[in-house]
């Protein structure tokens, strides 16, 4: 079999539930990808919002040198979202591990080069979406790349790359240029939702980041949807060091202005952690005590060295959450 015959039968395979509700999931990383894996279990279209703020690595690299959108956290949800296997996903997916481009992914590079073929990123993301057969749409959350700063100990603190590594107190944290607004196609989608997915990923630099862009938070607040905000399931060295959940989802509401009602899901269960892996812990009382709702659910890989979330374990717990709220 051919690796188009092989494409076009993944894709015959592979479908949506169009009885099911349309989920928007908004944030960036390998957690949104999990959470995007997940929603194709049930959901019924699916569209991923990935901040734009995103300056280290290969992604870091190419928006400096070429003016474009950070590709990285795009291409990642362009995969998440595409059947597997196919030449194009192995080719998006491919990272050179020598000389000069040592570092950089294909798919990162071939979003460069359509965005200068094309002359617009979006319709480079367009392309890609066709070429990978995507299941659904990845929307960046401004039309412009964006810049993060953070107030971390009183000390200014430049970048995304830096701010996630800082250890101390983040007290403040904004997007430059601050006035860029939304991406309309965002603030569309997130407006005709079912179902807004917020994280997992890292609380302030992917998750924060993507609802600062102003109208993000916004759109989310007079959404009808069912919003869930999906917890990280172990503390980040600096960015969320020793944060328990209540502090999350504290932190996610404080720094974005997005108000209840929101659902916590939150890891509970499982094998015990490596002992480098700190687990987030929770107190379910503190959260409630936000006007959130906390929901305890194993959600842990078990195949995974290092704890992430199990996409099939997140995806009906999502939709257990959707079918709930649907019966209210």
């Amino acid at each position: 079999m051919t690796a188009l015959e092989l494409q076009t039968e993944m894709l015959e395979i592979i479908q949506l539930d169009p009885s099911g509700p349309r989920v928007v999931a908004i944030g960036g990383g390998h957690g949104l990808a999990q959470a995007l894996i997940g929603a194709q279990a049930y959901a019924s279209r699916i569209d991923a919002v990935v901040t734009v703020a995103d300056d280290g690595g290969s992604s870091g690299r190419l928006t400096a040198a070429y003016d474009i959108l950070p590709p990285g956290d795009l291409r990642r949800c362009l995969l998440a979202l595409s059947p597997e296997p196919s030449l194009w996903g192995e080719m998006f997916g491919f990272r050179f591990e020598t000389s000069d481009v040592a570092g950089h992914s294909l798919g990162n590079l071939l979003l460069a080069a359509m965005a200068e073929l094309f002359g617009d990123f979006e319709t480079a993301l367009s392309v890609a979406e066709d070429a990978l057969g995507s299941l659904g749409h990845v929307i960046p959350a401004s039309r412009e790349s964006l810049h993060l700063q953070a107030i971390i100990d009183g000390q200014l603190v430049d970048g995304q790359a830096e701010i996630a590594k800082a250890r101390g107190n983040l007290s403040e944290l904004q997007l430059v240029p601050a006035d860029e607004a939304a991406n309309p196609r965002a603030l569309e989608v997130i407006g005709a939702a079912d179902q807004v997915i917020i994280g997992p990923g890292s609380l302030f630099t992917s998750v924060v980041a993507a609802l600062l862009v102003p109208g993000m938070s916004e759109a989310a607040n007079r959404s009808p949807a069912q919003v869930v905000y999906v917890c990280n399931l172990t503390t980040q060295d600096g960015e969320t060091l020793g944060m328990s959940a209540a502090e999350h989802v504290e932190g996610l509401m404080s720094f974005t202005g997005l108000k209840t009602p929101v659902t916590a899901l939150i890891h509970d269960g499982g094998p015990a952690f490596p002992p480098a892996a700190a687990r987030v812990p929770c107190e379910e009382e503190l959260i409630l005590a936000l006007g959130v709702t906390p929901v305890m659910v194993d959600l842990l890989d078990r195949d995974s060295a290092w704890p992430q979330h199990d996409s099939r374990r997140l995806g009906q717990a999502l939709e257990k959450l959707w079918l709930g709220h649907k019966q209210e």
